[in-house]
This record gives C-alpha cells, structure tokens and sequence, in this order.
C-alpha cells in the first residue's frame, strides 16, 4: 500500500525537464525599470531635465524588488522542498506618472503546477513567503525610520498635499524604537528605503487575508479544514467589505478581488493526514504576524 501511494506522489511531483524562464526574465526586468522610475519619483527626480537623477531610484528599486522576490522565492523554496512543481516568480509591473505616488509594481507571485500533497506541505509553502518577506522589510524598514527626516507639519507651505501611510503594530514597534519620541506637531517624512519597506509589511498583510488560494487561506485551510476554511473567508470578505465603506476605500477593491479569487481551496491529495505541533505552531505565527501586520488604513491623503 505504502509503495503505492509513494508512486502516486511521484507522478504528482514530476517536474518537466525544460522550463521556459524568458516570460520571468521580461517582467523582472520591466518591473525593475517601473520600480526604478517610482523610486526617482518618490525622491524628487527631475528625469526630463536630468536624465541621470533616475539614479536616485536605485536604492527604493533594489530594496522592493528584493524584498518582493525574498517573498516568492520562500513558496519557491518550500515548494521544491516538498516536491511539489512551482514556477519561477512572475513580476507584475505597473504604470508609474511624474508627480503620482507609485509603487512601480503590483506585486509578483509563482504558479503551482501539482497539487500540495498533504495539509503539512499547504501550510509549510503558504507561511514560508510571508515569513522570509518579513523578516526583509523589518530591518529595511527600521533602517528606512532611523535615517529619515523629523520635520514639524508647519513648515510645511500652505496647501501642500501628502500622503500619510498607515501603522499596524509591527510598524508602530519599529517607529517607537528607531524614531523615538516624535515632538508634537511634527511628522517622519520616510525616505523611499523606509517607504519599500513599508510597502514589503504591507505586502505581507495583504497575502495573509485568509480568503480562497491567498496564502492565509492557504494556512486556514491547513489548520482548520474545508468547512471552517470557507466560513473564514466569507468573514473577511465581509470585514473587507466594512471596513472600505468605514475607512480606505480600497478595501472595496480587495473585496472584490476576493470575490474573483473565490471562498473554495483545491483539496490535497492526502487530506486526512493530521498537521504535527510544529505545523500547527508554525500556522498559529502566520496567523500573529497577520494581525501585527494589517493596517486597517493604510493610506490618507491630507492637505495642509
């Protein structure tokens, strides 16, 4: 019996021998270019006059690139470890304007393609990105509080327009550490290091909703089953839902990209197979570092 079902597992695991990377390397490079022209942005580059000052981009373009591939790159590792065929990462770029805060890129993510073997293998793959892009955007952002400028919000020129970037308790921690006491009436004006990583932790929020193939679903799924799975994800649609009418109204969007991605979770193969206490420990920490990431409004935009 054994035998069989090892034989079974083999044909699941079969891995092609030739794999066309070209598609990656395309997208890697476009979404390096459209980070990089964000980062310049974000710092003030004056590109049309002084084509060289895209160079100031180099270190927010480096630094999210870095973090984002350190995320996939953790599904990528766990799946090879497990056995199960994953794709090398795609970069999603995205359009960047002059004098528009953008990040370049929308993100980047790998494609499965054979089924997770066991709930084991679901959770070690679905906690493995979030965890490796944490544990790069905390130092990258702590690095990005401590060297950005205090400045009090009166200085400031009348009618100047900012975005303000929202906190969850893992920032908070970080700002209260790195950045100490910050005087009244003053705010930290994060330079575009700080701001990658800013957006890294987010990013690790976001991917950690636990709705449909996300990897927080992907972690309920493993610690709770298909029936809870499912329940859960209606809740944070729900919540989503919520909190864009009281709040950021981009939690509409993410509503409804839930609503596109779906509440169901493909079944795996040997789905009777318990999780042992380190998986379950190991899910319960994705589920801590979901709560200390999320930012329930993560941008403001306010005029002085």
């Amino acid at each position: 019996m054994n035998g069989e079902r090892y034989k079974i597992y083999d044909i699941y695991a079969e891995k092609p021998e030739q794999q066309r990377y070209k598609i990656n390397l395309i997208l890697f490079l476009l979404t390096l270019c459209t980070t990089l022209l964000a980062g310049a942005f974000y710092e003030g580059a004056d590109i049309v006059n002084r084509p060289d000052e895209i160079l100031r981009g180099v270190p927010f373009a480096l630094t999210l690139m870095g973090i984002l591939m350190g995320h996939e790159l953790g599904h990528y590792i766990l799946s090879e470890y497990h056995n199960v065929t994953a794709t090398l990462p795609y970069f999603i770029p995205a359009p960047v304007f002059p004098g528009t805060i953008s990040v370049g890129t929308f993100g980047a993510f790998i494609k499965m393609k054979s089924p997770f073997t066991t709930s084991s293998t679901l959770l070690d793959i679905g906690v493995a990105g979030p965890l490796f892009g944490t544990i790069l955007a905390i130092p990258v952002f702590a690095y990005g509080i401590a060297t950005s400028r205090v400045m009090p919000v009166a200085a400031l020129p009348e009618g100047y327009q900012s975005i303000t970037l929202g906190s969850s308790l893992i920032l908070y921690g970080i700002e209260r550490i790195f950045a100490g006491e910050i005087p009244a009436g003053s705010q930290i004006f994060l330079n575009s290091i700080g701001y990658a990583g800013w957006i890294g932790l987010f990013v690790t929020s976001l991917n950690l909703i636990p709705i449909g193939q996300l990897d927080g679903g992907h972690i309920s799924y493993a610690l709770f089953g298909r029936g809870w799975h499912r329940w859960i994800s209606r809740f944070a649609f729900i919540l989503l839902f919520v909190l864009g009418f009281k709040g950021w109204t981009g939690w509409l969007v993410w509503a409804f990209l839930g609503l596109l991605i779906g509440f169901r979770h493909p079944q795996p193969v040997y789905p009777f197979e318990p999780l042992d206490r380190k998986r379950k420990i190991l899910g319960i920490v994705g589920i801590i570092l979901f709560v200390l990431s999320f930012i329930p409004e993560p941008i403001k935009l306010t005029l002085r």
